[in-house]
């Protein structure tokens, strides 16, 4: 029996080494990162359609109004969102998808997905958090300020999602993911079709 694909939410303030974890995750293929929209510009060694689609804030909101978009929130002065087309297809040939976004987003996606599986990455602490965005080195004073700042409204939200994982050791945080993905697959709300197939057959 050919399943579904499983809609992944994963979630973190930035500073806390989703994006490596991630690369790590992703060497699996049964799971694919979704290619969000912003209107932020491109970081040094960002490129277009990969790490991003780098769009005007005047695209952005036509592509809402015609409805292309899963969820879209701001953040930090820029849009972000999901495009349908990196879901959809993908999920019906079985691949796991996985949603790299913002809290804003991601209760959007458990209004509209209620079975999508929501993880949020949390640092080790605040503290460790400003160190690593400092050593990142790819924005402003202020904009690391206004980071941080955001990082502490992100975390009261850490607790409506399904699973929590402290990224303190990167192996580890992988490990926790595996683990939390292998026991929603047996998690018997999603076993229902394969049982009835197996009564059907008896």
């Amino acid at each position: 029996m050919k399943t579904k694909g499983r809609l992944i939410v994963f979630s973190a303030p930035s500073g806390c080494g989703k994006g490596t974890m991630l690369a790590e995750i992703l060497k699996d293929e049964q799971f694919r990162c979704s290619v969000s929209a912003t209107t932020r510009k491109p970081r040094e060694g960002e490129t277009d359609g990969v790490n991003y689609y780098f769009i005007t804030n005047e695209e952005f909101e036509k592509r809402v109004a015609d409805g292309e978009f899963l969820e879209h929130a701001g953040y930090c002065d820029h849009y972000y969102g999901t495009l349908l087309s990196e879901v959809d297809p993908y999920l019906e040939k079985g691949i796991n998808v996985i949603l790299e976004i913002e809290v804003q987003g991601a209760m959007k996606v458990r209004e509209s997905r209620p079975d999508a599986l929501l993880v949020f990455i949390a640092p080790p602490s605040v503290q460790e958090l400003s160190r690593r965005l400092h050593k990142r080195g790819t924005e402003s004073e202020e904009v690391i300020e206004q980071r941080v700042a955001a990082s502490y409204k992100e975390l009261t939200f850490a607790p409506k999602y399904d699973y929590i994982i402290v990224n303190d050791a990167l192996e580890d945080a992988v490990s926790d993911f595996f683990a939390v993905v292998r026991a929603e697959q047996l998690n018997a709300k999603f076993q229902s079709e394969f049982i009835n197939e197996v009564l059907e057959n008896a």
